[in-house]
């Protein structure tokens, strides 16, 4: 499967409801590579890890032009599966402060769906035309840039990951 912009990977734990899940409805639309063990993702990509120390921005999309993007698909339950994702080989990044849209945690901070995180990663890293692509797939999607349309705007504009941490505080300082 071959398609435009950068190669899109998401590691699935097989812990969420197949019926809701927006990583396999992006599957079935062949948008992305889904994976289910850890050593068939590929190295150096940017994986979105929420736990990862450094702040994902714009600084990150040519390593995502040359190797891809990971979301890791599990569920909120199950947070200390995770650990074992920490020794991937990659470059892990958590995304910014973003509000849901997604119906199981709409208006939540932080809580996104895979499609959200996906999408959020792409239009920061100003691949904006594969993040609405991936998120015309839901009603809801939409709704999810509108949502945080200037919050994304200004962590497009960052120069790298600490200048987001600082658009990050100031938001959140004046909310």
């Amino acid at each position: 499967m071959r398609r435009e912009g950068p190669d899109i990977f998401v590691y699935h734990s097989k812990q969420c409801d197949p019926r809701k899940c927006s990583a396999l409805k992006l599957k079935r639309h062949h948008l992305v590579w889904i994976v289910h063990q850890i050593r068939a993702l590929p190295r150096g990509a940017i994986i979105l890890n929420p736990f990862s120390k450094t702040a994902f921005s714009p600084a990150d999309r040519e390593r995502i032009e040359r190797r891809g993007i990971i979301a890791l698909d599990f569920s909120w339950k199950h947070t200390d599966d995770i650990s074992k994702l920490l020794t991937l080989r990659g470059t892990s990044r958590c995304l910014p402060y973003l509000i849901a849209a997604n119906p199981v945690n709409y208006g939540k901070p932080t809580k996104l769906s895979t499609v959200e995180a996906l999408a959020a990663a792409l239009h920061i890293a100003n691949f904006k035309k594969e993040a609405r692509r991936l998120l015309s797939l839901f009603k809801w999607g939409p709704t999810f840039l509108s949502l945080n349309q200037t919050l994304l705007e200004s962590y497009a504009q960052a120069a790298d990951s600490s200048e987001i941490v600082e658009l990050q505080q100031q938001h959140l300082g004046s909310s």
